[in-house]
Order: structure tokens, then C-alpha cells, then sequence
């Protein structure tokens, strides 16, 4: 045999795996729309990660890279209502995304007018969200990360495993995960946190109406309730402990059926009735409210220097 045939048959399996790997890379995005400042842009993403950053400009502009197996990427709808949605070829609705219709990951990296309502969709997809001053912000996740620093009047989170990590300041706060941990240590006058396992550590306030639920996981909240507001824990199994500053104002009233209970303020009692300790004691004006319930988790009540 020649020895050019010989390189050309060496050369085959090369050629092969080039032509293969071109065939799987996935498409450069580069897309434009004008928008208005206060734009309400819907995001939908199934696996990859999405990243939006607020800019100065009247425009969205959407960039990285569209995962092999997914529909041309459009920006759709009109200056005041926009949608980028990843969906997969030949698919019939967004969550037919496996089998014959698996996609590779897709990057999408947004630049919004930082004014901007966002409403964001993710499954397997980490989501940051920098820079937005003014818009309010709702994600629906399954499984990535949710990271949002925002000056928003209104932000909602549904997560299931992922975490959430809340920065900048959110006046109006509902953050629900199953079993990923909520870090919020820029909450506004309302919240409502929610998880099951994962762990909780916020602060902010002071709150008008602040609840905060959990089942098995730890909770830190650091803060204390507007004058005439009310500041509400319930946990499960989970330990809590609560810091509040020295210049708070409400009546407490904490209890644990099982757990272990100590406050800096006020002094504990034991059920003369069965297991069981409650605290009930008034700060300041005692104008605010503060009700605090475990059952078996330990509940700490700790003054703030």
C-alpha cells in the first residue's frame, strides 16, 4: 500500500472525531432587540446556565452559545414584552426535553435595560442576575443556583434543590426552596421564607410582616419588626436562632415542645404540665409582635450588638 493511502487511513479516525465535534459544538448567539426601560422580558433555559446583567441602553442583547439539538434561538415579541426561550427541536412543549429530544447545554448571557421586569424559567441551568434597579424579578427553578443582587421592589423564587443567595435589597421577598439553602441578608419591610432541609440565614428589616417556615433545616435571621409589625418563625426539627437588636420594640412569645430554649431577654419557663418551655415577654413599646415555634429544634434569642 502507498504510503499516502497509509496516511489517509491514519488520518480517518481524526477527520472523524473533527468532523463530529463541529457537528455537537454548539452555535454562537448574537441577537438584538430595542426595548423600553421598563421592558418585562421573559427567560426560559433547560440546561446550561443564564446570566443577566442591567445596562443604560434601551436594548436586549443576548449572547453565547445555543447547545446542539435546541430550535434557533429568536428574540420575540414587542419593545415592551419580550421572550428568549431555548426549546428543543421537534419537541411539543418545553419540558419534552429527554429522549429523542435531548439538547446539549445552552449559555444565554443577557444585557437588559437595568429597569426591566424579569421573568426567568430554569431546570438544570445556574441563574445570576446583576444590576437590575427598579423591575421586579419572579424564577422558577429546579435544579440551579439562583444568585440575584437586584434593587427590586418584588422578587419571587420557587426552587427545588438549587440555592438561592439574595443581595442589593428587595422590598417585597417570597423565597421557597425544598432542599437548597436560602442566603437573604438584604430583605425589605415583607417576606415570606420558605424550606424544607435547606438552611436559612437572612436579616433586613425592619419588617412590617416577615414569616419564616422550615421543616428540618437550620435557620439564622437577624432583625426585628416595624413598629405594629408582626415577625413569625415556625421549624420543625430545625434549630433557630434569632438576633435582635437592642432597640426592638414587641411582645414575644417563643416556644419548643422538645428543643432547648435560652433568650437574652426575659427568662424561659418549663411546662408544669408535660414537656415543653415558652418565653413570653414585651420590649420596649411592645408594639410589634414576635411568635416563635419549635418543636423538637433548639431556639436560641440572642440581643444583636
Amino acid at each position: 500500500m502507498k504510503k499516502s493511502s497509509m496516511r489517509a487511513i491514519h488520518c480517518l479516525p481524526l477527520l472523524l472525531c473533527l468532523g463530529i465535534g463541529q457537528a455537537l459544538a454548539g452555535t454562537p448567539i448574537d441577537l438584538r432587540h430595542d426595548a423600553t426601560a421598563a421592558a418585562h422580558i421573559s427567560i426560559s433555559n433547560i440546561e446550561g446556565s443564564v446570566t443577566v446583567i442591567g445596562w443604560d441602553r434601551p436594548e436586549v442583547e443576548v449572547a453565547g452559545q445555543l447547545g446542539e439539538g435546541a430550535k434557533p434561538l429568536a428574540i420575540t415579541g414587542s419593545n415592551a414584552e419580550l421572550a428568549v426561550k431555548v426549546e428543543p427541536q421537534g419537541g411539543s412543549g418545553w419540558f419534552n426535553w429527554h429522549g429523542d429530544n435531548a439538547m446539549a447545554p445552552s449559555t444565554l448571557e443577557l444585557h437588559v435595560p437595568q429597569g426591566a421586569s424579569l421573568e426567568i424559567h430554569v431546570i438544570s441551568a445556574p441563574l445570576t442576575i446583576d444590576g437590575i434597579d427598579g423591575g421586579s424579578i419572579v424564577v422558577n427553578s429546579v435544579s440551579g443556583k439562583a444568585r440575584i443582587n437586584a434593587q427590586t421592589p418584588s422578587l419571587k423564587i420557587d426552587s427545588i434543590s438549587g440555592g438561592i443567595e439574595q443581595a442589593g435589597h428587595a422590598e417585597r421577598a417570597d423565597l421557597q426552596t425544598v432542599s437548597g439553602d436560602i442566603l437573604a441578608p438584604a430583605l425589605g419591610s415583607e417576606a415570606r421564607l420558605q424550606t424544607v432541609s435547606g438552611h436559612v440565614q437572612a436579616a433586613g428589616g425592619p419588617w412590617r410582616k416577615l414569616t419564616l417556615s422550615s421543616v428540618s433545616g437550620d435557620v439564622q435571621l437577624a432583625g426585628k419588626p416595624a413598629t405594629d409589625g408582626h415577625l413569625g418563625i415556625d421549624s420543625m426539627s430545625g434549630d433557630v436562632q434569632l438576633q435582635l437588636p437592642a432597640d426592638t420594640s414587641g411582645a414575644i412569645h417563643a416556644s419548643s415542645f422538645s428543643g432547648d430554649l435560652r433568650s437574652d431577654f426575659g427568662t424561659p419557663q418549663k411546662s408544669g404540665h408535660g414537656p415543653g418551655v415558652s418565653l413570653d415577654t414585651r420590649l420596649g413599646t411592645g408594639r410589634g409582635r414576635i411568635d416563635i415555634e419549635t418543636f423538637s429544634g433548639d431556639l436560641r434569642i440572642r440581643r444583636q450588638d
